[in-house]
C-alpha cells in the first residue's frame, strides 16, 4: 500500500511576508515580482510581466508547500508513487492554483486594485501542450488527485519544448502551427542542472569476469545525452500536499566543441549539441520515417532512465537498501511508452549497482505496475529489433534473458504449447522480428489494469488472454477518473456556487457526495437556477464560436457536441453522416418539425493520420453548405471549433446539452471526455463502449440515450466476415 502523508487541511500562511494573502500582502509581493523579478515598473510593463509577476506571487504560496511534502517524500517509512508518462496535458496553471490555494477571490480582488483585468492575464498564459489527448490529460489528473488525497507523488516525464501543436483551419483544413508554449518564459517551472542524468545511446556491450567469478557486461555507448531536471509543483486543492512533476530535457554532456570549432568547423562544433537536445524537441515525431521512429524510443528511454537513475539517487540518498527499493517506490506505468522501465531498471540493478539476476528481478516485479490504455494493436507498440538493438545493445540482451527464463516457465506450465508460447514471446518472430513493448511491460510488472470494466476484460479475454490465463491474480480494473476542481469549480463557476449552495463543498474532493443533489430535482427554483446557468455558459460559448470562426449560433438551439482526437473509431463521420440524414430530411420536406440543433466538433488530427485529417474537411465542407442553406432556416448548425485544448475545453464542456460518446464499442478504452460532459449536466448518446457503460450505471439507462452495437457483437460481426 501507499502511504498517505496526512498533514492539516490549513489554509495559506498569513504570518506576513510573500506568504501574507491579505489584499495590501498580495498587492506588495505583486509589485516585487515585477520590479524585481521581471525588471519592469506599472508604466512600462508588458501583460506578459504582469502574468509573470501575478503567476509568481502564487507560486510562492506554493512553495512552503512543496518544499515540506518533499521532505515527506525522503522519510524512510513514507512509500510514494512515481508516475512515469510520455504525456502530461496539465493545462494552464495560474487559475487551477488560485482555486486549489483557496485564494481566487483574493488575487482576483488585489489585481482589481492594482488596475488589472484578471481574465486578460488568464487569457495570456500559454498552455503548456505536453500531451496529444485523454492519456496525457489522465496523467494530469492523477497528479491532481494525488495531491488531493495527500498522497505522496512524482510524475515523471519529457519537458517538450514544442509542444502539441496549434491547429488552424484553412479552407476546411487542418494547418499545424508550432507550439512555442515556452516562447515568453515559464514561472511555474524550476530547473535544477544540479539534478542531471547521464543517458547513453548505441555503441556495443563487452562480457567479462568479475572478481568473484561471476558474469557481468559493461555497456560502451556510442553516444551520451544528459537529462536536466525542470520542476513544476502540483498542488492539491485546499490541502498542504504539494506534490513534484519532473520533466526532463536533453541536453549535450560538452555542447560546444572548441577544438572544432577553432579549424573553423563550424557545423561540427556544435553537432553533438544539436543532437542532444533534438530528444526532447518536440512531442510525437512524425513516426512514418525511420528518423522519427528512432527519435520516439529515444524519447521513451531518455525520460525513463532519468527517472529510474533519479529515484536511486534519492532512495540512495535516504541510505536505503536496494533490496527494500520497492518498498519506498510504486512506480506506475501510464500505457507502453515507459514499458523500457523493466529492462531500464534490470541494467540499473545488475550493471551499475551489482545485483544478481534473481533479486535484481524481484524488485523489477515488485516496483512497477502497469496500465493498459488500448485495445488497439497498432497502439501496443513494437519495435524493430534492429533497430532497438541499434540503440540499446545491452538492454536487447535483457530482454533476451529475460524471455528465455520467461518461455522455459511458460514451458513448464503449458508443455509442449508452442503456439502460446509464440504468442506470449517477447520477441514477435512471426516475421520480421519485433520487441513487443505491452509483453515486456506485463512480464516485469506485479500489476496490470485496464482503464474501464469492459476493457479489462476484453483485456483479458482478447488482447492479453495468455497473459491472463497465466496470471489472473495480476489483473485488476482502475477506471479511469477525471478531477471536478479543474473540470467543475474552475470550468463551471456558477454550476459549481449552485451545487455548494445546496449540499456544502465537500464535493469537492469528494464526488460522490454530489448524489445529495437527487433531492432537488423536482425543486422548481434549483431547476430555474440550473437552467439559467446552462444558458449563461451556451451563451459565453456562443460568443466564443463567433469571434473565432465567424458563425453566429443560437444559444437556445441543443448544443451537440462531440469533441475529442480525430480517430477513425471515434466516428466523427458517423456523426457527419447523421447531419446529412437532417439536412436531406428537410430538403425532403422545408416544413419538416425538427428541434434547432447546434452540432460542435473540436479535435486535432495526427499530423500524419491523412484520414483524420479528410474527416476535419468533410465536418467543414457539410457545414458550408448546411450553415449557407436558407431552407434550413436556423434548424442546424455546424461548426468545427479550432484548437481544442485544455484551455478552450473550458468553454466547451458547461455548455453542452448532448454529449457524443459513439466510439465503436471495444475500441475506446475508457474515455474522460465522457466524464467531463456528463459531470457539467449534458446527456450522453452512446455505445456501450468503455467508461461509457459505467456512466450510464450511475445515472440512470432513463438519463442515457444508448446506441449501436455491443463490443459482443461487433467481435462477433467481424468474425463473420
Amino acid at each position: 500500500m501507499v502511504k498517505r502523508f496526512e498533514s492539516e487541511k490549513t489554509g495559506a500562511d498569513v504570518t506576513g511576508g510573500r506568504s501574507d494573502i491579505s489584499l495590501e500582502g498580495m498587492r506588495r509581493t505583486f509589485r516585487e515580482h515585477v520590479f524585481y523579478t521581471q525588471g519592469s515598473f506599472p508604466l512600462v510593463a508588458s501583460k506578459n510581466d504582469l502574468y509573470m509577476a501575478t503567476a509568481f506571487t502564487v507560486r510562492d504560496l506554493m512553495l512552503h508547500r512543496w518544499v515540506m511534502t518533499m521532505q515527506n517524500l525522503g522519510r524512510k517509512d513514507i512509500k510514494g508513487v512515481a508516475y512515469l508518462s510520455a504525456e502530461f496535458l496539465l493545462g494552464p496553471h495560474l487559475e487551477n492554483n488560485m482555486v486549489n490555494l483557496g485564494i481566487y477571490d483574493a488575487v482576483r480582488q488585489a489585481a482589481e486594485a492594482e488596475g488589472i483585468n484578471i481574465q486578460a492575464l488568464f487569457d495570456q498564459e500559454e498552455e503548456p501542450g505536453l500531451g496529444n489527448g485523454g492519456l496525457g490529460r489522465l496523467a494530469a489528473c492523477y497528479l491532481d488527485s494525488l495531491a488531493t488525497l495527500e498522497i505522496p507523488a512524482i510524475g515523471y516525464g519529457i519537458r517538450y519544448e514544442f509542444g502539441i501543436f496549434d491547429q488552424l483551419i484553412r479552407d476546411g483544413w487542418q494547418v499545424e502551427r508550432t507550439d512555442q508554449w515556452l516562447r515568453l518564459g515559464n514561472p511555474w517551472e524550476i530547473v535544477r542542472p544540479e539534478i542531471a542524468c547521464h543517458v547513453h545511446f548505441g555503441g556495443r556491450t563487452e562480457h567479462y569476469t568479475d572478481d568473484r567469478g561471476r558474469f557481468r557486461v559493461r555497456w560502451i555507448p556510442h553516444r551520451t545525452v544528459k537529462g536536466v531536471a525542470c520542476d513544476t509543483p502540483i498542488l492539491g486543492y485546499r490541502v498542504n500536499t504539494c506534490n513534484l512533476l519532473r520533466l526532463w530535457k536533453a541536453e549535450a554532456v560538452e555542447s560546444f566543441e572548441l577544438e572544432a570549432f577553432n579549424h573553423g568547423d563550424y557545423y561540427r562544433a556544435v553537432d553533438e549539441k544539436i543532437y542532444s537536445e533534438n530528444i526532447t524537441k518536440v512531442l510525437y515525431p512524425n513516426d512514418e520515417p525511420i528518423q522519427g521512429k528512432e527519435l520516439r524510443l529515444e524519447q521513451q528511454y531518455f525520460f525513463v532512465s532519468c527517472a529510474l537513475q533519479d529515484m536511486m539517487r534519492i532512495y540512495k540518498l535516504l541510505g536505503g537498501e536496494l533490496s527494500r527499493f520497492a518498498d519506498h517506490f510504486a512506480i506506475q506505468l501510464n500505457d507502453t511508452h515507459p514499458a523500457i522501465a523493466v529492462a531500464e531498471l534490470m541494467r540499473l540493478l545488475i550493471d551499475e549497482n551489482d545485483l544478481d539476476w534473481e533479486p535484481a528481478w524481484d524488485i523489477t516485479r515488485n516496483t512497477l505496475g502497469y496500465t493498459n490504455h488500448t485495445l488497439l494493436p497498432e497502439a501496443l507498440e513494437k519495435w524493430p529489433v534492429d533497430l532497438f538493438g541499434g540503440l540499446f545493445p545491452r538492454h536487447m540482451e535483457i530482454i533476451y534473458e529475460i524471455n528465455r527464463r520467461f518461455l522455459a516457465e511458460i514451458n513448464r506450465r503449458f508443455p509442449g504449447d508452442t503456439g502460446r508460447a509464440a504468442r506470449m514471446s517477447l520477441i514477435d518472430e512471426s516475421g520480421p522480428r519485433y520487441v513487443r513493448m505491452a509483453h515486456l511491460a506485463c512480464v516485469g510488472s506485479h500489476s496490470i489494469n485496464g482503464v474501464a470494466e469492459l476493457h479489462t476484460r476484453l483485456l483479458a479475454q482478447e488482447v492479453m488472454r495468455d497473459f491472463y490465463e497465466m496470471a489472473p491474480e495480476k489483473f485488476s480494473n482502475k477506471t479511469n477518473g477525471v478531477t471536478p476542481r479543474r473540470f467543475m469549480v474552475l470550468s463551471n463557476p456558477g454550476m459549481s456556487g449552485l451545487i455548494s449552495e445546496r449540499i456544502g463543498e465537500s464535493w469537492i474532493s469528494e464526488p460522490e457526495e454530489i448524489r445529495k443533489l437527487e433531492r432537488f430535482a423536482d425543486d422548481p427554483s434549483f431547476r430555474e437556477d440550473w437552467r439559467r446557468i446552462k444558458s449563461e455558459n451556451k451563451k459565453r460559448l456562443a460568443r466564443a464560436i463567433l469571434e473565432r470562426t465567424g458563425i453566429e449560433v443560437d444559444p437556445s438551439s441543443i448544443f451537440d457536441i462531440q469533441v475529442k482526437r480525430i480517430h477513425e473509431y471515434k466516428r466523427q463521420h458517423l456523426n457527419v453522416l447523421h447531419i446529412i440524414s437532417l439536412y436531406n430530411r428537410i430538403k425532403e420536406d422545408p416544413a419538416c418539425d425538427i428541434h434547432p440543433r447546434t452540432f460542435i466538433f473540436g479535435g486535432k488530427a495526427a499530423p500524419g493520420y491523412f484520414m483524420a485529417k479528410r474527416i476535419i474537411k468533410l465536418i467543414n465542407s457539410v457545414a458550408e453548405v448546411v450553415n449557407h442553406d436558407v431552407d434550413v432556416a436556423g434548424r442546424l448548425k455546424v461548426v468545427f471549433f479550432p484548437d481544442f485544448n485544455v484551455k478552450n475545453a473550458k468553454l466547451i464542456y458547461p455548455a453542452a446539452d448532448l454529449s457524443e460518446q459513439i466510439s465503436t464499442a471495444g475500441k475506446e478504452a475508457s474515455g474522460t471526455g465522457n466524464m467531463k460532459f456528463c459531470m457539467n449536466g449534458a446527456i450522453t448518446i452512446g455505445t456501450m463502449d468503455g467508461a461509457n457503460i459505467e456512466i450510464r450505471e450511475e445515472v440512470g439507462a432513463e438519463n442515457f440515450f444508448l446506441f449501436g452495437l455491443t463490443a459482443e457483437e461487433v467481435i462477433a460481426l467481424q468474425k463473420g466476415g
